[in-house]
């Protein structure tokens, strides 16, 4: 018999996309005669196009999804992600039997728990009290269990005063509180998460994020789509890549993160040019660009608490310049981290002679935050300034913290703000 839990087989969805004109107010009989004799014509033209009419009006077809297939294990976390658009909530909508599928066949083996978007399965009418065994029998669950969770529930959600009043009065914060809290801790066998936790305060995401650890670590299946790749990397143990409705990559959660993160900014970690294509002018080129670690997790994926280290090898060909080799460290969002110049060697006073050099530059471990980090490169004369090569974002690299206790999060699960995450010296005193 099959460990998988979640079976999903050349899973596809479409959706018609009507483009419609504008309409007139009233419409004489000849003009319905004529307009319906020459969308006879066009509809004919259209469908040899490929192109499909509904009411006189073109449709188009969009595929939100498109022949997607894998398989989840039970007791596996799986983390979903991808560009707006690429069909990641169209696929939990298939999964929590709320849209069908155009076609496709899917295979659950459990109850499924859904929190899509703020209040998914609740009635406003009904108070919180009465949504939370609502939602109990719905996943199948009898009286006495959902009894027995009720006050643990509540207490998560923190709605004890309004307990009795109608969901419709809540604030969206309360809504999603309770949601999640009645999601958690109902015990299914599959829970699917969306980012709905953005919802959410800071405190709140932080209870979130334990409890969800706590679900994931428990044995139950978990399916959570997030655009923070921190939370993916320590939660999930696989991930799924979407792109424009069909599965890009899916594997290893660091390597498929990475895959996502890196795609649009650099090209991994590595990058070399042969001569005659290598940036650069008639007084050097660039050939090589390496970010390395010696505790490297994944291909491009570095441990958060060991140094990392950016390298450069370019070729001089003249001995009338003074070279200062300098990088650019930049984070996911674009952010300039910080700018590092060779200023302390015979660099910055002393012309290099023709050949073929290696720089380095090293940043100590627990420095960095977590995520990708693209580095861009470059080699200036100073005094009079001139650029030799500038490669922007020439290399890119992922920072992973483990979660091990040693680094500057410390045993904090929650997303740890802050673009540089470095472990300083406190002293504490009475």
């Amino acid at each position: 018999m099959s460990d998988s839990i979640i079976s999903v087989e050349n899973l596809s969805k479409c959706y018609l996309l009507g483009h419609q004109g504008e309409r007139e107010k009233y419409t004489a009989l000849r003009d319905v005669i004529a307009r319906n004799v020459r969308g006879l014509a066009r509809t004919t033209r259209d469908m040899l196009a490929g192109r499909q009419v509904v009411g006189g009006d073109e449709v188009e077809e969009f595929w939100a999804l498109k022949d997607v297939s894998f398989d989840v294990k039970r007791g596996e976390v799986l983390g979903i992600i991808g560009r707006n658009g690429a069909g990641k909530s169209t696929l939990l909508k298939i999964l929590s039997r709320i849209t069908e599928p155009t076609k496709g066949r899917i295979v659950i083996n459990g109850r499924v728990a859904s929190l899509l978007e703020v209040g998914t399965g609740f009635h406003p009418e009904l108070t919180g009290r009465e949504n939370i065994f609502l939602n109990g029998a719905i996943l199948g669950m009898t009286r006495a269990e959902i009894r027995k969770k009720f006050d643990e529930i509540v207490a998560f959600a923190e709605v004890e005063r309004f307990l009795d009043t109608p969901v419709k009065r809540y604030s969206s914060g309360m809504y999603v509180r309770l949601a999640f809290a009645v999601a958690a801790h109902l015990q299914p066998e599959i829970l699917i998460v969306d980012e709905v936790l953005a919802v959410g305060d800071a405190q709140f995401q932080k209870k979130c994020m334990g409890k969800m650890q706590d679900v994931a670590t428990g044995g139950r299946t978990v399916l959570f789509v997030s655009h923070n790749m921190g939370a993916i990397n320590r939660l999930c143990n696989r991930a799924l890549l979407l792109n424009k409705g069909m599965i890009y990559k899916m594997g290893n959660v660091h390597e498929v993160s990475e895959a996502y993160l890196t795609g649009d900014i650099a090209r991994g970690s590595k990058r070399i040019w042969t001569t005659d294509k290598a940036p650069g002018d008639h007084c050097a080129k660039l050939l090589e660009v390496i970010a390395s670690s010696d505790a490297e997790i994944a291909d491009g994926s570095f441990d958060i608490r060991r140094p990392v280290r950016i390298s450069m090898t370019y070729q001089v060909f003249s001995d009338d310049s003074v070279l200062v080799p300098n990088i650019h460290l930049f984070n996911a969002e674009g952010i300039c981290l910080f700018v590092s110049h060779d200023w302390f060697t015979e660099s910055r006073t002393v012309c290099k002679k023709p050949g073929i050099y290696t720089s380095m530059m090293e940043i100590p471990g627990n420095y960095l935050a977590e995520g990708v980090h693209a580095a861009t490169v470059a080699l200036s004369t100073y005094l009079p300034f001139s650029p030799h090569f500038e490669v922007h974002e020439a290399v890119s690299f992922q920072i992973i913290d483990s979660m091990e206790g040693d680094s500057a999060r410390g045993d904090l699960a929650a997303e740890h703000p802050g673009v540089i995450r470095p472990i300083l010296e406190w002293n504490t005193t009475s």
